[in-house]
């Protein structure tokens, strides 16, 4: 390993879902940047005796980038260990853009992303032949903004399969742009979840037409997922891959004729 900080997918909730890579690098690290508000902080016991740790909830961007030039000049290992998978809503460019201009090299880590978890958790497939193959991941528009074209609405004329992340504490208005201008049905189901894959994870299942209520009498405002479409519901169909009758590079056809 030729580089002196790793950014490290912390994966979606459950410690033993970091991946084997990430989990090297942190047993490895001097200092630990980890965003302390998100991700499971029994993630740090992997830590070795006298790593440093900062908690990244309660510093800026110049902060954090400073607790990196100073430990990599100083030879020290460096992981800044984010929340899920770094490349959805996680902030990352930002902070790369500023090592570039520090000449500061470093290496990405992939994790297992909240809404790959939560589909295990659930026991579902996203794309459901025949009734999803595409899935839709965005956010409800907030303090950072959404572009137009990106909007709830124009997604929900899809109709296929959605996560909205960012987006539980504003769910009446999530429920009122998937459902209007030609989207979902009030009747598509709609699961939320919450810390998928915790200790105490929590999920509400329902319809468009009674998930914001349901959600509401749970108490869920904050690091929770909404999940849409029939994927969640029962109807479904075997895919062509294992089809007796299908051929392959792999595998020859055996019809019942045969």
């Amino acid at each position: 390993m030729n580089y002196y900080i790793s950014f490290v997918g912390a994966g979606s909730g459950d410690k033993e879902l970091i991946t084997l890579k990430g989990y090297k690098r942190l047993k490895n690290a001097d200092v630990v940047i980890y965003t302390g508000s998100l991700i499971n902080h029994e993630l740090l016991d992997y830590c070795k005796d006298g790593c440093i740790k900062y908690d990244s909830a309660f510093m800026n961007l110049d902060e954090i980038i400073d607790v990196i030039d100073k430990n990599v000049k100083a030879k020290k290992y460096v992981v800044r260990l984010q929340t899920g998978d770094f490349s959805i809503y996680g902030s990352i460019r930002e902070q790369i853009e500023e090592l570039n201009k520090l000449n500061i090299e470093y290496e990405l880590i992939p994790g297992v992303s909240s809404f790959l978890g939560a589909a295990s958790s659930l026991k579902v497939e996203y794309t459901v032949p025949e009734i999803s193959q595409s899935l839709i991941i965005t956010r409800q528009s907030g303090r950072t903004p959404v572009p137009e074209k990106e909007n709830l609405r124009e997604f929900a004329k899809h109709q296929t399969s959605m996560v909205i992340f960012l987006s539980v504490d504003k769910i009446e208005q999530v429920v009122e742009q998937l459902t209007s201008d030609g989207g979902y049905s009030m009747d598509t189901p709609c699961t939320v979840i919450y810390k998928a894959t915790w200790e105490d994870e929590k999920k509400v299942i329902g319809k468009l037409s009674d998930i914001a209520e349901k959600t509401k009498q749970a108490n869920i405002t904050k690091t929770a997922l909404i999940l849409v479409g029939d994927f969640l519901g029962n109807e479904y169909n075997n895919s062509k891959l294992y089809d007796r009758g299908f051929s392959h590079e792999y595998r020859s056809s055996h019809n019942k004729s045969d």
